[in-house]
């Protein structure tokens, strides 16, 4: 299996926001693999928690989630919880590949360390704790493909809250980390953290000269000792830059302008259901600590081809049954429907987009003036998926 081409996360804060922070990502991911979008309440447990491959220690309680997941496997690509952070992880490969940092062997997943993050964090600092405690304790690796067993890697995160992001990137069981209080950024499938470190694994420029990959000499640049490059210069990471740059020229960079970025089809940030690595599923959340945090999923492949669909933490939420996947042999209903009416034409794709546009500008006054009662979005999710289903039959 190639190594996918394509799988961007971003992050753009005030003053460059209409209001809050904007998070965004697409998960490419191997062709054939369905993405579903999954709830999970709030819970209370001891037992240990049985992840893709390994179990870890109970955290005791977990927060409500709402995950955008691969059907087969534990961890989620991307997701949010009710304590508005949201965390969406990428692919990297390393040049330290060997014992402990051997991404071959079954231990965490890149996804599973998502989650995890999710469930058990009230925001983006102790997310970032959370993640990389887990990965110094059980570390991270194993097969990142149903149907692929030689498929592994390390990963990068980007993590964020109302109020600020950190991006996270690993090498095994060591990490550095940068935090970022305004403006952009993005990460892709690449190292991007370079000279400026704002935390790291202990003992993290020991190792890297005791591999070899640093000579110990000038300042360390965590980039260029564990991928060779003074700095990433990945085509694609660099076109998400210029994209944001575009986007956010005005300082009223709202939920819209991510849809836009996410499906972006010539800097290939959006692939086509018929690449080798498709688009399977895509995420925008706007986070505030003034209102409500507003999550929009596709559940469905290729961004440009799909439309976002609104969800809020509410008390009583439910979401559809047509975004879960019965088994992980079937696909959901969304995405089967979704698939037979991509080939007829763009007749019902119009007609979505546009009920699309109308929910953002509703949704968007609705919040204006809300209260602390939640209850009108219970069902918000649940019934934009079940209207879009009722279009595509």
């Amino acid at each position: 299996m190639e190594p996918p081409k394509s799988c961007d996360t971003f992050v753009v804060l005030p003053p460059l926001t209409k209001y809050g922070v904007v998070f965004g990502k697409n998960s490419d991911r191997p062709q054939g693999e369905i993405q579903e979008v999954v709830y999970f309440p709030a819970s209370e447990s001891s037992d240990p928690v049985k992840c893709t491959y390994i179990e870890v220690e109970s955290s005791g309680s977990t927060k409500a989630v709402i995950l955008s997941k691969p059907n087969w496997m534990w961890g989620a690509e991307m997701g949010a919880n009710e304590c508005g952070v949201a965390i969406g992880n990428e692919a990297i490969w390393t040049n330290d590949n060997d014992g402990d940092h051997d991404p071959h062997v079954k231990r965490l997943l890149g996804m599973d360390l998502v989650r995890l993050g999710l469930e058990r964090s009230s925001d983006a600092s102790e997310a970032l704790e959370i993640i990389t405690g887990l990965l110094e304790r059980y570390g991270q690796g194993g097969p990142c493909s149903k149907n692929d067993s030689g498929f592994a890697y390390h990963n990068s995160f980007l993590i964020a809250n109302p109020t600020s992001a950190w991006v996270l990137e690993t090498s095994g069981k060591h990490w550095a980390a940068v935090q970022v209080t305004s403006g952009y950024r993005n990460i892709s499938n690449v190292l991007t953290i370079t000279t400026k470190i704002d935390k790291k694994s202990d003992g993290l420029e020991e190792y890297a000269k005791s591999k070899g990959l640093w000579d110990g000499q000038g300042e360390f640049n965590f980039c260029e000792a564990f991928s060779g490059e003074k700095k990433p210069g990945d085509a694609r990471y660099v076109a998400g830059e210029e994209l944001l740059a575009k986007f956010t020229s005005s300082n009223g960079f709202k939920e819209t302008d991510m849809f836009s970025i996410l499906r972006d089809t010539e800097s290939e940030i959006c692939r086509s259901c018929d690449a080798p690595f498709p688009t399977q599923g895509s995420q925008v959340s706007v986070l505030s600590d003034t209102k409500p945090s507003v999550h929009w999923f596709t559940a469905t492949p290729d961004p440009s081809k799909s439309v976002f669909k609104p969800f809020i933490f509410t008390k009583n939420v439910t979401i559809s049954k047509h975004t879960k996947c019965p088994s992980a042999e079937e696909p959901h209903t969304l995405y089967t429907l979704h698939s037979e009416a991509r080939k007829k034409g763009n007749q019902v794709q119009e007609l979505l987009r546009n009920m699309e546009a109308e929910c953002v500008q509703e949704l968007d006054t609705v919040l204006e003036n809300i209260g602390e009662d939640l209850a009108e979005f219970d069902d918000l999710l649940k019934d934009c998926v079940e209207t879009e289903v009722k279009f595509y039959r």
